[in-house]
């Protein structure tokens, strides 16, 4: 996959950007979007197909997207596919920085160092080029101005907008209420589009919630006492963070 496209995470970030305050709109449902937005441009690029409501790998051969292929070789470690349900309420933590990180290197955004409260440093991003940006809202406008049904890309980028909330980030206000239902709307001029739209809002639901698995209990050992709970297996210990940890505001 050449680099002179934006991709669908790319552009669903860039969407969600406020420029006057440099966060993120919607940042709890956007990683889950962003998630989705890997499948939908892993799909158009030929690696990944829908098998009803999962996920089936057709082709492993990586894009040269570093971030796209860690995700195509987490489905392809999958062996069967995998519900597109689950796989977007899987663990997903970083993956907004991520793309921050990298659409800064690829001078898109700049990164703002500031404080909050006075004290703790924070990040925010600014775009440094909101002609993309324009171009970008502009395909959507456009979309649901005219009613020409979209390119695929477009319709799944209306589909995943939607999906994460952004509608009303993007078309505010009473005045908006047509675009943001028009918007909604265009969510079936893509199959996979519409695929990962509605996982993206089953797992907002809670439909993506996996049942957990209680282990057998261990036997007791000496000295042990009645009914005390055998520490986890396999899950690290998370790091303590410092009262001075730099915080990025989304």
């Amino acid at each position: 996959m050449g680099r002179s496209r934006r991709t669908l995470p790319e552009e669903l970030l860039l969407l969600a950007l406020d420029p006057a305050t440099g966060t993120t709109a919607q940042p709890q449902s956007l990683d889950l979007g962003l998630a989705g937005a890997q499948l939908v441009e892993l799909a158009l690029a030929g690696r990944i197909a829908p098998d009803g409501d999962r996920i089936a790998v057709v082709q492993p051969r990586p894009t040269g997207d570093p971030t796209l292929d860690c995700a195509l070789e987490l489905l392809r470690r999958r062996g069967a596919p995998v519900r597109a349900v689950h796989w977007i309420g899987g663990p997903r933590l970083g993956l907004r920085q991520v793309y921050l990180s990298h659409l800064e290197r690829c001078g898109m955004v700049a990164a703002v160092a500031g404080q909050m409260c006075g004290v703790l440093p924070t990040t925010r991003y600014q775009a440094t080029d909101n002609a993309v940006t324009r171009e970008i809202r502009g395909r959507l406008d456009s979309a649901i101005r005219t009613g020409v049904p979209p390119d695929p890309r477009t319709a799944a980028l209306a589909a995943l907008a939607h999906a994460v909330g952004l509608g009303k980030h993007l078309y505010p206000g009473n005045e908006g209420r047509s675009s943001r239902s028009r918007l909604r709307d265009l969510i079936r001029h893509d199959p996979m589009g519409g695929l990962v739209a509605h996982a993206v809002m089953d797992v907002q639901n809670g439909a993506g919630a996996q049942p957990r698995r209680n282990p057998a209990p261990a036997p007791a050992g000496p000295g042990a006492r009645p009914g005390a709970p055998e520490p986890a297996r396999g899950v690290p210990m998370q790091p303590r963070r410092g009262a001075m940890a730099r915080a990025v505001v989304h």
